[in-house]
């Protein structure tokens, strides 16, 4: 693609979260334009493009291979991820993955390379990296206002699996990716690394809580492998001073009235206190509060740099609307995408060594860029 070129157009692969987020987000996107859906369901497909007036593809060669189309944004379920994106990648297609980005962390690697091979632009979708609130945690994080780190405490605590009528799909089996690791997980170590520092050594735990899920096809039950309850016990390598930070994490997907997502960072300065108990919309509702020394926690409003242009009533819109943004940037002044497939294969490697600490019982050490 042409650095001048004045849009960038993009297919957009899976119509669950790609159409009610990514679709909206990148209408709104001045400097990229929609061109083309894929989907394997004709039926789904043929709906889906009447209804945004773009063309479908239900051939992945054939959407690949399309000179018209720059990029492609990849909201797949986890397991066909790896194989659609390296045939994207070989294809000089431009990225944009959800998470999990692969069902292993070779396999990110394996992108990872390709995607340097060929010179192309591959972001992940980490949006909370994107939300004002965490921008400014991350700033005050990055001025050491709360002088030495002492304790982390991340406590993501969800319903939406709670309801054992839930039927089974593919997130009720590991081998597929499913499970509150890929689902939060990926996000939760992902913002620990990005404010704290990479993780050195982890111990954890996990279980499955909901066994047996009902079949969508005759309401038999089907037996569930992945996990709805993870605990982590990481070392962080803390950016702004020479010494391990100790991190709790909690997640869990079967928490009845559970309190939403909180952070909590405890220093020899101050307290920081990052959190929503909103389970409907996963970006609205955050609140932040600082206290300094052992005064009282007081909130905090985003610095008007963070703030969003525009914004939904689906607050994932707007994140997800920079990500694109910093992503059509990186593509066209060809530079690294951050976050990218580092950031992607640094969260992947956390999620690995949790679940081999819960298999074997034992602390697993953590070696950023190692994928043995």
């Amino acid at each position: 693609m042409s650095n001048n070129k004045k849009k960038i157009s993009v297919a957009l692969a899976g119509l669950g979260f790609g159409e009610k987020v990514h679709l909206p987000a990148l209408i709104s996107n001045k400097g990229m334009t929609p061109l083309a859906l894929w989907h394997p369901r004709e039926e789904r497909l043929k709906e889906s493009c009447e209804k945004h007036g773009l063309k479908g593809y239900q051939d992945w060669s054939k959407l690949i291979k399309d000179p018209e189309i720059d990029a492609i944004i990849l909201t797949t379920p986890p397991e066909p991820r790896y194989e659609l994106a390296r045939e994207a990648l070989l294809a000089g297609k431009h990225l944009l993955l959800e998470k999990p980005v692969a069902l292993e962390a070779t396999q990110i690697a394996d992108l990872q390379r390709l995607a340097m091979k060929h010179h192309l632009s591959v972001a992940v979708d980490f949006e909370y990296r994107a939300v004002p609130l965490f921008m400014q945690a991350k700033k005050i994080l990055s001025e050491a206002i709360l002088g030495d780190l002492w304790l982390v405490k991340l406590d993501w605590l969800m319903s939406s699996r709670a309801d054992e009528t839930r039927p089974w799909n593919w997130y009720s089996l590991a081998e597929k990716g499913g499970g509150v690791i890929g689902a939060l997980g990926t996000h939760a170590f992902d913002l620990l690394h990005w404010l704290i520092g990479p993780t050195t050594s982890l111990g954890g735990q996990i279980s499955t809580s909901i066994r047996q899920r009902p079949s969508y096809e005759d309401n038999t039950l089907k037996k569930v492998s992945s996990e709805d309850v993870a605990l982590g016990q990481l070392e962080l390598s803390s950016f702004n001073q020479n010494a391990i930070v100790p991190a709790q994490v909690t997640l869990s997907a079967i928490a009845r009235n559970g309190r939403g997502c909180w952070l909590e960072i405890y220093g020899s300065k101050g307290t920081l206190l990052l959190g929503s108990d909103n389970q409907k919309d996963y970006v609205h509702g955050f609140g932040l509060w600082i206290s300094k020394g052992g005064d009282q926690l007081v909130r905090v409003n985003p610095d008007k740099e963070f703030g969003f242009s525009k914004t939904w009533t689906d607050g994932r819109i707007a994140p997800v609307s920079r990500i694109q943004g910093w992503w059509g940037e990186s593509i066209r002044n060809n530079q690294p995408m951050v976050p990218g497939l580092t950031e992607g294969l640094a969260s992947q490697q956390v999620c690995e060594k949790l679940q081999e600490s819960a298999l074997t019982g034992q602390r697993q050490k953590n070696q950023l860029g190692s994928t043995n």
